[in-house]
């Protein structure tokens, strides 16, 4: 299943959580499900959504990854930070899936964070029975 998602900043974190339990089939009690996201500028995580905690990412991010250093992709498109820094977050997260809910932690959520927006991005959901 593909979830569009609208990004509105150039960084921006976006919570996926519904939308990915939303797409676990209604007939899966127990298995596994994955989001992936299929840009090179973004990525998916699984952290507790708090917005003094997202700032905080968004900072680190630029601290380990400042945009217009030189990078030579930026010769391409001005956007070598995002793709790095997608490749610090990670294309996919999996979940457990138990007794037909995503069993994560009480403060966890599924975050899709855009490193090169604003765009209309995409993620993939995939589920298996285990």
């Amino acid at each position: 299943m593909q979830i569009d998602v609208r990004t509105n900043e150039r960084v921006d974190i976006v919570d996926v959580t519904a939308d990915v339990a939303d797409a676990v089939p209604t007939d899966l009690e127990s298995g596994l499900c994955t989001a992936y996201v299929p840009h090179t500028t973004a990525g998916v995580i699984v952290n507790e959504r708090e917005d003094r905690l997202l700032s905080d990412l968004e900072d680190a991010l630029e601290r380990l990854v400042p945009r217009g250093e030189g990078y030579a992709h930026d010769a391409i498109d001005d956007n070598a930070d995002a793709h790095l820094r997608s490749t610090l977050l990670g294309e996919s997260v999996t979940v457990p899936v138990v007794d037909g809910d995503l069993a994560l932690g009480t403060w966890q959520a599924i975050l899709f964070v855009d490193c090169d927006g604003p765009r209309q991005r995409r993620l993939r959901v995939t589920t298996v029975s285990a």
